[in-house]
């Protein structure tokens, strides 16, 4: 599959990136856009991982069924997750209630991507 080929090549890139970003600089010297670089690279990275655990597991489960492109939506949904927990983590408001309430978000989302898809 194509597709299969660009995820593994955006998660090398990404992956890679979110390396170096690490090392090199700071969160103060890189600045806002910096930021904003490092979650939507680690959000991209995300995805990549997610997708293909959910390949796996549709390989495995379903032997026969292909993965669809809602696979996909429910993916960059998921993906968001660990987002929102680091988001939550630098607030230094990790507890039950945020991670519970981050497991409602995503179902919720999840839950409308399956009933408007």
């Amino acid at each position: 599959m194509k597709h299969n080929r660009i995820i593994y090549l955006i998660s090398i890139i990404g992956l890679a990136a979110l390396i170096i970003m690490l090392n090199l600089t700071s969160p103060t010297e890189i600045g806002p856009v910096g930021v904003l670089l490092f979650f939507t690279t680690l959000y991209v990275v995300a995805f990549s991982v997610i997708v293909i655990i959910i390949q796996t597991f549709i390989q495995i489960a379903f032997k026969n069924r292909a993965f669809r492109n809602k696979d996909y939506l429910y993916a960059a949904v998921f993906a968001f997750g660990p987002i929102m927990l680091l988001m939550a983590r630098s607030f230094g408001a990790v507890n039950f209630w945020t991670i519970g309430l981050i497991i409602l978000f995503l179902t919720l989302a999840e839950f409308l991507v399956y009933k408007r898809i």
